[in-house]
């Protein structure tokens, strides 16, 4: 029996491997390994000396069908006016499902749109001696704020220490710090920050040692603490819905949605749910591929509730409500290629655009309620994915399987 191939490493080819040259030489490296041919991953319009910071040992780019919903009519603080939202996706019947509740709202005067804060939280853990030195260090803590606050805001230009929290776990203590971080989603900015004012911390009260991350701050992931805020932007949207156009668009009515409502939210009471609603992680998702986002967010993002009411007058009320919606429009990979292009679209490249592109985002998650939960109340979600999805994939040898 032969000696097992020894493993190889992926090859840095120099101390940056970013140029074109090594990213092409790199690629053929991985075909000659696996033989796979990357032909598509090697065509792309990104320069290769713009991914440093984003990805290690590139090898090219990845690329997804990219299409438009609209149009959808927000009136917020910060995006007034109507927008064309690019959703960036592979499942089939997405963009029309969003694009029939964008119409929906339009038709009814838009999606009323407000933030309710916005921060983001970084909760690492100190460690004490026994439960009495752990109240007294919250109280050393609260003491020394303002030395704190200096000691996170030294390491930034652009991110503020808001406030400091003590939860107390036995005879250890998490301290939840919570930023703002400006148009940046800002959690490399905010672990700097709260790693040197950790530091502080050790250096002048009880503490000896800390952990940077307790668990927390559910960054990228879901948890009940979520739905009172406090990770990323929190947003509410809401619209009022005739009888009429809800007929009309929605091939429904305010009662049968409602009930539906009132139904699927059992379910989520069943299943021990976080929150309720119908599908965030789908417009999440592709909003957050077209426009550079960190889609790893998708997992606390999509923490929220989705309401159906009927109004005295008849009327269908839907709201949605995001209380850590997690968006960017500087850093990360908002400048690159298409996802700068993405932004562009929607006003909101740059400084200055994440309020904005955070109510684009609501009032478009909310169109996606209406349009999912009319399709399920009217009976047609299986049949519209028939229609524009790939239900019935192309064989071999032409047709449908």
């Amino acid at each position: 029996m032969s000696a097992p191939r020894p493993v190889e490493l992926v090859p840095r080819l120099d101390e940056q491997g970013y140029s074109a040259e090594c990213v092409a030489e790199r690629r053929r490296w991985v075909e000659e390994r696996t033989g796979a041919r990357l032909t598509h991953v090697g065509s792309h319009s990104i320069d290769s000396a713009r991914m440093r910071g984003n990805v290690e040992n590139p090898i090219g780019a990845v690329q997804m069908p990219l299409g438009v919903a609209g149009p959808l009519l927000v009136d917020g603080e910060h995006a007034r006016g109507v927008f064309y939202v690019p959703l960036a996706t592979t499942e089939g019947a997405l963009v029309r499902s969003y694009e029939r509740g964008m119409v929906a709202l339009t038709r009814a005067g838009g999606a009323r749109v407000r933030l309710w804060a916005d921060e983001n939280r970084v909760a690492p853990v100190f460690l004490l001696a026994d439960v009495a030195e752990a109240r007294d260090f919250a109280g050393e803590v609260a003491a020394g704020f303002e030395s704190i606050r200096a000691a996170a805001e030294s390491t930034t230009r652009h991110g503020r220490l808001l406030r400091l929290e003590c939860l107390p776990i036995g005879r250890e203590v998490i301290v939840s710090f919570s930023y703002h971080t400006g148009d940046a989603q800002g959690m490399n900015m905010a672990v700097k920050a709260t790693d040197a004012a950790c530091r502080w911390i050790v250096a002048n009260t009880r503490a000896k040692r800390y952990f940077i991350f307790s668990g927390f701050d559910s960054e990228k992931r879901a948890s009940g603490s979520l739905l009172a805020g406090g990770k990323g932007k929190k947003a509410t949207a809401g619209a009022e819905l005739s009888p009429a156009l809800v007929r009309a668009y929605l091939h429904s009515t305010p009662e049968r949605l409602v009930e539906m409502w009132r139904h699927t939210l059992l379910g989520h009471l069943q299943a021990a749910a976080t929150g309720y609603n119908g599908h965030y992680a789908n417009g999440l998702a592709a909003l957050f591929i077209a426009c550079g986002q960190d889609v790893a967010n998708v997992a606390n993002s999509a923490v929220g509730i989705t309401s159906f009411e009927v109004t005295p007058t008849g009327s269908l009320y839907a709201s949605v409500t995001l209380p850590s919606l997690s968006v960017a429009t500087v850093g990360g990979g908002t400048a690159l290629g298409t996802s700068r292009e993405c932004l562009e679209m929607l006003g909101c490249a740059g400084q200055g655009g994440a309020p904005k592109l955070a109510e684009i985002v609501a009032a478009t998650l909310l169109a996606g309620e209406l349009s999912m939960g009319a399709a399920i109340a009217s009976g047609e979600f299986v049949e519209a994915h028939e229609a524009y999805g790939r239900n019935r994939p192309e064989v071999e040898g032409g047709g449908a399987a």
